[in-house]
């Protein structure tokens, strides 16, 4: 049965690719799908950042891009997996675990939908957030994460009564490759807050409708 994913634009090695980066590289398609990661300012503990950070620039000396697909899967399973790890573990304040912060900030996500982004799925975990989703018209990755993270922390600190930055600056992305890379990024999402030992009501998961039909059947490709 085909599934929607297989209409997905995903990257393609033979385009041109945009690249930017603040702290960390940043790789941009035209109408590509994402995974995305961004987290609150006090979720990692500095000293842990500072030796990952670290270690991430000597691999990065050695592995200059463009990745092949072995160095982007030894990339992720070395770095992106141990910020993961991190997440999970739940530092700092978690202001994401309450559902009033998680709820303005799954708005957010949902502001620009059939827009400037198509939504795939998304998952507000007490400190981070992972966002599955497909750029539209134009726009871009780092756009969409300065309009959601903008937003977010303003009615955040308004709803708390505090002021200031919320969340770290920049974020985690991975342009999908095909679409068994989609169902592992969309399986991920929903596996998350129960790999993290959250309850209900700790978390706020989204899922488009045809994303929860083929995960329910569990008979996602992939």
């Amino acid at each position: 049965m085909p599934s929607p994913a297989d209409q997905l634009r995903f990257f393609n090695a033979r385009e041109e690719i945009e690249r930017h980066r603040t702290v960390l590289p940043h790789w941009e398609q035209p109408g590509a799908t994402y995974f995305v990661t961004f987290r609150l300012g006090d979720s990692i503990p500095q000293t842990k950042l500072d030796a990952w950070n670290a270690e991430r620039d000597q691999w990065l000396a050695m592995h200059p891009q463009p990745w092949s697909e072995e160095d982007e899967a030894e990339y992720h399973s070395r770095f992106s997996a141990t910020i993961e790890r991190w997440l999970d573990r739940g530092h700092g304040a978690c202001v994401l675990g309450d559902s009033r912060a998680a709820e303005i900030v799954g708005l957010s996500l949902q502001h620009f939908e059939g827009r400037r982004c198509a939504q795939h799925g998304f998952v507000i975990m007490p400190n981070h957030v992972h966002a599955l989703f497909t750029v539209l018209n134009g726009h871009s990755t780092e756009e969409l994460l300065h309009s959601w993270k903008s937003y977010s922390a303003h009615a955040i600190n308004k709803l708390r009564g505090t002021a200031g930055c919320l969340w770290q600056r920049d974020y985690f992305d991975r342009m999908i490759r095909d679409s068994g890379h989609f169902w592992n990024c969309a399986r991920y999402i929903r596996r998350n807050p129960v790999k993290a030992g959250l309850k209900a009501g700790q978390y706020l998961l989204f899922e488009a409708e045809w994303v929860k039909t083929w995960l329910d059947a569990d008979s996602e490709p992939g």
